[in-house]
């Protein structure tokens, strides 16, 4: 089953209010607003290029798109309902194609007063994760964190106090050390 094609956009407006639309859906970063309207013109004419710059152009200046904004919100919802570590939300914000400036700018500002290792242990709190028993539940918890987001130091802090034993501690440490 092939899905249709996207129905093309000729004016300015018509752009325009599809791009309204799809920003009162959710708000977005330019990087994605672009790759959204993209398939709507005819990108390899010029003229198709420069409706969908002015559409950014006019959202820009009329405050509809604002990466920094943007960043900054995502950031501080990611930090405080998913209780993501900022390596994460770091990653997550180059994937949507926000400038790294701005992302370290947001990073920098959402999780300045953050207490990682609190963070972490909210985190395994929110998800429910209870102290390993073994080895490979160690390990587990391990990687849960990593994909969390969060450094290698907080984690091995956090399972040193859950009493993991330290053999288990060396080869997860192995384990990261490798490429």
């Amino acid at each position: 089953m092939s899905f249709p094609q996207p129905r093309k956009l000729d004016t300015e407006n018509e752009l325009y209010e599809y791009a309204v639309g799809a920003l009162g859906r959710r708000m977005r970063t330019v990087a994605e607003l672009k790759r959204l309207l993209r398939p709507r013109v005819e990108i390899d004419t010029e003229y198709g290029q420069t409706l969908v710059e002015l559409v950014i152009r006019k959202l820009k200046d009329q405050g509809y798109l604002n990466d920094a904004s943007y960043a900054g919100t995502y950031c501080s919802s990611r930090r405080d309902n998913e209780k993501f570590g900022r390596r994460r939300v770091e990653t997550e914000l180059k994937i949507k194609g926000v400038h790294g400036d701005l992302i370290s700018e947001a990073i920098d500002g959402a999780y300045d007063e953050i207490n990682e290792e609190k963070q972490a242990r909210e985190y395994l709190r929110k998800k429910r994760i209870m102290k390993p028993k073994d080895q490979k539940a160690a390990a587990k918890v391990f990687r849960q964190l990593v994909r969390a987001g969060f450094g290698s130091k907080t984690i091995f802090g956090i399972l040193k106090k859950w009493d993991v034993d330290e053999e288990v501690l060396g080869a997860l440490e192995e384990e990261t050390l490798e490429p």
